[in-house]
């Protein structure tokens, strides 16, 4: 079966046929950093790296952009409250963004642009819009006229134009031709950055930029657009209307992953319960929060609760728990040329993520049952499936990404150590001192050190947080 997604545009499931054969240009809508990410944006950043192990996995080439939209009024209020320079506040934030996708695995995007980079081409886009009769100034500011493309606005999110609200994006609303008319370009205020337009100095909106970096590095037609539910109205739904109104087609598929929220709760900084990376790591490993924010569908809501996420970690230290015991038995034999049948077509239906983990850890008990029979060749079949799909998903507890920078390096010293102390061990049980051995036991598990008695002998591992 060929890869099959949820197109919103049409809200329907379709075949995905790229617009270009074995390429794929795909834009995905990042960070605007006016505050450190939290789970919910983290999610998103995962699913579209899964996306993008997928396509990729399938042969594509894929051109990944995702912008980061470094001026907006929210980063210029928190900058004003801080006393900061917007730009270093900006900026700050986005490093901390980069950094938290890295430790979760996500692979970098082909291009990342950000939004003041991209000045002139927002000036040709405004320019190609005012020419067509879609746009106008007006006191200082340029508008997206919505009446003159009405046959079409509201497409997106399925809504008529009578019944949409006003977009309240500027101050100076009188100015407007109608009340929903979106600001393409902000003019200059006191204290705040601008730039020279033919329309006078001024800054973007926020709609603007991703037609026009998308445009830019992608093309005036390209596949996949993605982003959070949340994104649909009014930000995807006034990028495609602009886009399309200055001729071009703009994306073939529109994606959009659901919320995460706490315990039924939308995260607000006023009722306190916004959850940032650092309040997981206390209680995961960044590959098993990963596995947490990947298992659900990605176009569900996702509620989070410490329960839930205790569940996850159990669940990813159950696939690592085989891939190591099993590496130890036959080897780290290389991932399968191609994961499980049964994998692969729930991660085509509109990567069916959870039903893809229910195949990988049935998986994972055949091994289990293999390593529990001493049956080496089933155990090295299990191991090099169980890698294929954890590849896919960038799970692979022996990638180099999750083993590597971690004191791996020490390892063979400390394996030397240990044995030292396990034969000790042994020889206190062949001599029946059992309260010696268990003294052995109990030290090495002081140290952070597992013991486990196995038919093959004794095998240890670092304790989990």
């Amino acid at each position: 079966m060929s890869l099959r997604l949820y197109d919103t545009s049409t809200r329907t499931v379709r075949a995905f046929e790229p617009l270009e054969e074995g390429r794929v240009g795909m834009y995905v809508c990042g960070a605007t950093p006016q505050a450190a990410p939290h789970i919910g944006h983290l999610r998103s950043g995962v699913v579209y790296d899964v996306l993008l192990r997928w396509l990729r996995h399938a042969g594509h080439e894929v051109t990944f952009v995702r912008n980061v939209t470094d001026i907006d009024d929210k980063i210029l209020r928190v900058a004003a409250e801080r006393g900061t320079p917007w730009f270093a506040l900006a900026e700050g934030n986005q490093r901390v963004f980069g950094s938290s996708y890295d430790l979760l695995g996500c692979l970098p995007p082909t291009v990342e642009p950000r939004a003041t980079g991209h000045v002139p081409e927002m000036i040709k886009l405004m320019r190609l819009l005012t020419e067509r009769g879609h746009a106008y100034a007006a006191a200082g500011d340029v508008y997206f006229d919505v009446r003159s493309w009405a046959a079409e606005y509201g497409a997106l999110s399925n809504q008529k134009l009578e019944n949409m609200r006003s977009a309240e994006d500027s101050p100076n609303e009188d100015a407007k031709r109608d009340p929903r008319d979106f600001a393409l370009w902000k003019g200059a205020k006191p204290g705040e950055p601008s730039w020279e337009t033919p329309w006078g100095e001024g800054r973007p909106g926020w709609h603007l930029e991703c037609s026009a970096m998308a445009r830019q590095y992608l093309g005036t037609t390209f596949d996949i657009h993605g982003g959070g539910v949340d994104l649909i109205f009014p930000h995807h739904e006034n990028e495609l209307a602009q886009s399309r109104a200055a001729g071009d087609g703009f994306a073939r598929y529109w994606l959009h992953n659901g919320l995460l929220t706490v315990e039924g709760e939308k995260m607000s900084k006023s009722v306190g319960n916004v959850v940032l990376l650092p309040d997981l790591l206390g209680r995961g490993r960044p590959a098993e929060i990963r596995y947490y924010l990947l298992s659900a569908h990605y176009r569900s809501l996702m509620d989070y609760s410490d329960t839930a996420f205790a569940e996850g970690v159990s669940a990813f230290q159950r696939i690592e728990g085989f891939v190591v015991r099993a590496a130890e038995l036959v080897g780290a034999a290389a991932p399968a040329d191609a994961p499980p049948a049964a994998f692969a077509a729930a991660m085509d239906d509109d990567l069916g993520v959870p039903q893809a983990l229910a195949v990988l850890h049935e998986t994972v008990r055949e091994g289990n049952s293999a390593l529990a029979s001493g049956d080496r060749d089933a155990v090295a079949t299990a191991l090099a499936a169980v890698r294929a799909m954890t590849g896919a998903l960038g799970l692979d507890p022996l990638d180099p990404h999750w083993t590597g920078g971690s004191g791996d390096e020490l390892r063979p010293v400390v394996d030397a150590l240990v044995a030292v102390a396990l034969e000790q061990r042994q020889a206190a049980r062949a001599r029946k001192d059992y309260a010696a051995a268990d003294a052995v036991r109990d030290g090495l598990s002081a140290a952070g050190i597992v013991v486990e008695d196995t038919p093959h002998g004794p095998r240890w591992e670092l304790k989990r947080p």
